[in-house]
């Protein structure tokens, strides 16, 4: 049962652009509640500046997250997991993310 909550959201990963890839890689590093292993800080500047390379509205204007539906959906989802869980879903988002050269 656990493996398919982890499957289901990769599968809905896999199906996300790239703007909504980097902003779920935002949430998930700014997220207080996850317990992530890895150096949460250092993921959020990067994905930051990623997201404002390829995102004119990003770099503008102040975001409401909640507005992205599908970044906020596949966050409860993750809110569902366990820590371990939490992690493998990071890692593969964290590594579906193109470098900056390739956006």
């Amino acid at each position: 049962m656990e493996n398919e909550k982890v499957e289901y959201l990769i599968n809905m990963i896999n199906n996300m652009d790239i703007k909504d890839k980097l902003r779920l890689a935002i949430c998930m590093s700014q997220s207080k509640w996850s317990g992530l292993i890895y150096n949460t800080k250092e993921n959020y500047e990067k994905f930051d500046t990623m997201l404002k390379e390829v995102d004119e509205e990003y770099r503008t204007t102040l975001i409401n997250f909640a507005k992205y539906k599908l970044v906020m959906f596949a966050m409860d989802k993750l809110m569902e997991m366990e820590t371990t869980e939490q992690n493998k879903v990071a890692l593969f988002l964290f590594n579906s993310i193109p470098n900056t050269s390739n956006i």
